[in-house]
């Protein structure tokens, strides 16, 4: 399937092509004047998220998060230095959100492995409960590049930030082939970098129209990712970013937001920090938020009233 011209200014022109990819809709779009040069990168960006949900899926018996989960509780396995070191950023960030986020979990009823791993999303197909593991039972050897889960029952799974840190990577690739300019929109989260063909920074609107009614489409997203995780849902899906209304840890009530969006240079740390804040509520998710730098959150409460972290200023 070709790219489709979609903008043109001073010979340069939007390549967009849309794709399903790990069980989602992906656009990637190139700032370039050549349609065959743009076809080229956009399938150099393909790959490397089909290597990316490969690298991360549970659902092949010889993968590596297999393996890693088979030996929970039985010894270390030895891993390659991109999974070492995406596992290591997830326990950071469940440190970080003291738990709120979490790769690991295991199932209630223990002698059932009751999850569809397609994607890596672990969405439960029948009714069992889903508890997490705790990610402080995950032990890492950076000498030896080993994960060990402490308790035999433990998994672990990447739904909550595959997604970025896929994104992620096909933008180091198709910057490493020449493209400046750019837009990868990974089931409704952005990851831009450079400028539109009029060198205007991209905006929400501007990188994805379909979200051009937010209150906030008109924001500076140049050169940064933007994450949004929606209130939608009764009931959670493990590791995705629909959450229950409740905590399921405390109980703590957050029916009043309805989206929160994380800006940040990194779209794994976006994406995985969008569903925490949520978890944790408006007034604790803008204080810590405000504690990180080159990070900023948006987030809008059932009144449709609009919060923001101290670096981000919205105008009409």
């Amino acid at each position: 399937m070709l790219a489709v011209k979609k903008t043109l200014t001073n010979n340069l022109v939007v390549f967009r092509r849309t794709v399903k990819l790990m069980g989602d809709r992906f656009e990637i779009s190139v700032v370039g004047n050549n349609p065959i040069w743009a076809d080229e990168r956009i399938d150099s960006a393909i790959n490397e998220i089909n290597r990316v949900e490969k690298l991360l899926s549970a659902f092949s018996d010889d993968s590596i998060i297999n393996h890693i989960n088979r030996n929970a509780g039985i010894q270390p396995v030895k891993v390659s230095r991109e999974i070492f070191h995406l596992i290591d950023r997830s326990l950071q960030i469940a440190e970080l959100t003291h738990g709120a986020f979490d790769i690991t979990y295991y199932l209630a009823d223990r002698n059932v492995d009751n999850t569809d791993s397609t994607a890596n999303h672990h969405m439960l197909t029948k009714p069992y409960t889903i508890t997490c593991a705790g990610y402080k039972n995950v032990i890492l050897d950076a000498k030896a590049t080993t994960v060990f889960l402490k308790e035999k029952e433990m998994r672990i799974g990447f739904g909550a930030n595959s997604k970025g840190y896929a994104a992620d990577r096909a933008k180091y690739i198709l910057q490493m082939d020449g493209v400046s300019n750019g837009v990868i929109n990974a089931g409704g989260d952005l990851l831009t970098w450079g400028l539109q063909p009029n060198n205007e920074p991209w905006t929400i609107a501007a990188a994805d129209p379909e979200q051009s009614e937010w209150p906030f489409a008109n924001i500076d997203i140049s050169n940064m990712a933007i994450a949004t995780s929606v209130n939608a849902e009764k009931y959670a899906t493990i590791n995705s970013k629909n959450l229950n209304k409740a905590n399921s840890k405390n109980g703590f009530v957050v029916s009043e937001i309805k989206s929160v969006s994380i800006l940040s240079p990194s779209a794994e740390f976006a994406d995985a920090m969008a569903s925490p804040i949520m978890a944790i509520g408006i007034n604790n998710g803008l204080y810590l938020i405000n504690q990180l730098n080159q990070v900023g959150c948006v987030i809008i409460d059932d009144h449709s009233r609009v919060y923001t972290s101290k670096d981000i200023h919205i105008t009409d």
